[in-house]
């Protein structure tokens, strides 16, 4: 079955060689120069990845993002972007994204990010128990649901961060390797990436802010502790 792929670019050039290129690796692409009715096209194509430029006519990328993100949890969606400031970067992964891809790329460098985001959910969705839970001090996880509550408030999980939770969860109060997290999550540790889980790490941490029986302790030069306190 081939792989179906929602594209919201509004340079056309770009757009062109994008949606050809995909086609040719038996992609199925639809692409959108802009995203009005972002929910419905989500809905009518069922795409399996959304790749989304983020300086777009009328709604920006990240707003859809956001939209996409908020009825469809464990879609995964790639931002395109000149933008490339920290800032930039946590506003995207805040706005729902799952990876974050500086513009002018390689199309082979596109088609790796987009092969190793449907591995991922590949990996995360099939059997898992959507009622499964896993207590973390006064928190709860639910890797089936890409659910994190912690005091009592619920809070949706990217994938990735799923992820990372779920790799910190199989390590409790244990050392996690910076290295090894970037070769499981990213498939490399390579400088760029290395900054994505800077962001992500401090996601988390915010998440658990309210948790005091929760701690994800950076070890300089080593990896992160994840402390908890049952």
């Amino acid at each position: 079955m081939k792989k179906r792929v929602l594209y919201i670019e509004d340079e056309p050039f770009l757009a062109r060689i994008v949606k050809e290129t995909l086609e040719l690796k038996d992609y199925d692409v639809m692409h959108k120069t802009e995203g009005s009715r972002i929910l419905d096209l989500v809905s009518g194509f069922d795409p399996h990845i959304c790749v989304l430029d983020v300086m777009l006519p009328h709604t920006d990328g990240f707003t859809l993002g956001n939209m996409i993100r908020n009825m469809h949890p464990r879609l995964p969606i790639i931002f395109l972007t000149a933008k490339t400031q920290t800032e930039d970067v946590l506003k995207g992964f805040s706005s729902g994204g799952t990876d974050y891809l500086k513009k002018p790329f390689s199309m082979e460098e596109l088609i790796i990010r987009i092969e190793n985001q449907l591995r991922l959910i590949g990996e995360q969705t099939p059997q898992q128990n959507l009622d499964s839970e896993i207590k973390l001090g006064n928190s709860t996880f639910y890797p089936g649901k890409f659910e994190l509550v912690v005091n009592g408030e619920v809070i949706k999980l990217s994938h990735r961060e799923a992820q990372i939770m779920g790799i910190f969860c199989n390590n409790q109060n244990n050392v996690v390797d910076r290295r090894y997290l970037l070769n499981t999550v990213w498939g490399d540790d390579s400088f760029f990436n290395s900054r994505n889980l800077d962001v992500y790490i401090r996601k988390l941490r915010d998440y658990f802010s309210p948790d005091t029986a929760v701690e994800i302790i950076t070890l300089k030069g080593k990896g992160y502790h994840f402390s908890v306190n049952n």
